[in-house]
């Protein structure tokens, strides 16, 4: 069975609602509370320059893919234990995918 890809104007919208409280995804973008996140499909876990990340996160090892950051947008806090994300995940698998296709299109 094929895996559905997500919609990113459906993730926009997300992002908007869920993420960009704390989150900007435009190059060049300000850090708030979290990291910028253009570019983060593709980049290394905790290697935003300026953003203070909790050791956990710098530590994790994690390169982040469409997979990794399904697996971390379905719960933080589990996926990287000690991350101070607070955010407690998308827990719908398309709402994951069209925030994740959001993403990559701005990576």
């Amino acid at each position: 069975m094929a895996k559905k890809k997500g919609d990113a104007k459906k993730g926009a919208k997300l992002f908007k609602k869920k993420c960009a409280q704390c989150h900007t995804v435009e190059a060049g973008g300000p850090l708030k509370q979290g990291p910028n996140l253009n570019g983060v499909v593709g980049r290394k876990a905790g290697s935003v320059p300026g953003f203070s990340y909790t050791k956990a996160n710098k530590e994790s090892g994690i390169d982040w893919t469409v997979k990794t950051l399904n697996a971390y947008l379905k719960d933080p806090a589990a996926y990287i234990p000690g991350t101070k994300m607070v955010f407690a995940g998308f827990k719908k698998k398309k709402d994951r995918a069209d925030v994740v296709a959001f993403l990559k299109e701005n990576s």
